[in-house]
């Protein structure tokens, strides 16, 4: 990152003294402590890789029921045993990647001494760099126009999780041709929910289509993970009409394309890459997709 020092550095922290500008991170703090409760939930416990993770609003502390792990939320992350709060962790980093202020001119405005400072946003840069050096060669990148979003149809999970259909010939099972005599439950039928603005992708795979608990977070990470949305394009869907956003729609029975423009191509490209894809699975759990 650039050492650069911007008078905009010094003229923030004037602000901040005189009472005009007020930092409060709870809200920050809210929302990450909602996003990494969310991927333990959909991940496997790193201790005995079972997928058996339960989380709380009210705790700090997740717990693997297989194993009794109970580690803090933040266990793993950049957040974990900082003496800043989440809020505060990626505040300090986004101020010293987007605005190009000094650790310097950061640590005063939130209060904290220099190495506090230092130490977490390396290790958060540390963190970006190792895990997701895709996104760290994007940081330089202005994410924003419309969000186009879109739903499959219903895909069946397979026998994820579940007994095998059948015994295979070696185990002693029938030399019947033929997929599987099974006669059980075929697992959950799955949407998978895409959200593409400009070079972002976000796909999940939910149980539904209600607005608040299968549409609302796939738009929400796509906003946590760019700038705040603007434009939402959608299809013609009635749970859409929930949202808050600026929401503009095209009505595919009649048209793909809007006479204003408005489209949900990228989403539906995106299904037409994943869905080949996932058929030489026969089947993908929800936390399986959304580890892969």
């Amino acid at each position: 990152m650039s050492s650069a020092q911007p008078a905009f550095g010094g003229m923030f922290r004037e602000l901040i003294e005189l009472g005009v500008v007020e930092i409060d991170t709870e809200p920050l703090d809210a929302r990450i402590e909602r996003r990494l409760k969310e991927f333990w939930e959909n991940t496997s416990c790193p201790r005995c890789g079972h997928n058996a993770v339960q989380t709380w609003p009210h705790l700090d502390r997740v717990w693997c029921r297989d194993c009794n792990f109970k580690p803090v939320y933040t266990y793993g992350t950049p957040f974990h045993e900082k003496h800043l709060s989440c809020g505060e962790v990626l505040l300090a980093f986004t101020l010293y990647a987007d605005t190009l202020l000094s650790i310097n001119q950061i640590a005063p405005l939130l209060g904290r001494a220099y190495k506090t400072i230092h130490t977490a946003i390396r290790e958060v840069e540390a963190a970006v760099q190792r895990g997701f050096p895709v996104v760290w060669s994007l940081l330089d990148q202005t994410i924003d126009g419309p969000t186009q979003v879109d739903e499959s149809g219903e895909v069946c999970s397979g026998y994820k999780g579940q007994e095998t259909p059948r015994n295979s010939r070696s185990r002693g099972g029938s030399s019947q041709t033929g997929r599987s005599r099974w006669q059980g439950r075929h697992g959950d039928q799955l949407t998978l929910v895409a959200a593409c603005r400009d070079s972002l992708r976000v796909i999940r795979g939910q149980l539904g289509i209600d607005y608040q608990d299968d549409l609302e977070p796939v738009i929400q990470e796509a906003e946590d993970l760019s700038q705040r949305l603007g434009e939402v394009w959608t299809d013609g869907l009635q749970a859409y009409r929930q949202m808050e956003f600026d929401h503009r729609t095209v009505v595919h029975k009649e048209r793909y394309v809007s006479p204003d423009g408005v489209h949900i191509n990228q989403a539906e490209c995106l299904f037409s890459l994943v869905q080949p894809w996932l058929r030489k699975f026969r089947g993908l759990s929800k936390q399986g997709l959304e580890q892969a």
